[in-house]
């Protein structure tokens, strides 16, 4: 897979790729980085021919910090 330049187009976005041992593992790695930062989904892993475990690639942009500290749009309320 190729990374396009609109992917990484500003700083605070990032591109991972993932090798993990089995499609568990990298779901469970992908769910721990989307607890952290907005990402995209990742529906499916893929298998390197000749390759041993799973691959997966999400995008993070870590520019709005930990998932936790995010507020929906609207108006402040106490």
């Amino acid at each position: 897979m190729e990374i396009n330049e609109v992917h990484v187009s500003e700083p605070g976005l990032v591109v991972v790729d993932v090798a993990a041992a089995d499609d568990a593992t990298a779901f469970t790695f992908h769910a721990v980085l989307a607890s952290l930062w907005a990402a995209t989904s990742v529906e499916r892993t893929f298998r390197p021919a000749g390759q041993p475990g799973v691959r997966l690639r999400c995008y993070l942009d870590i520019r709005q910090g930990p998932a936790s500290d995010r507020r929906p749009p609207g108006p402040d309320l106490p």
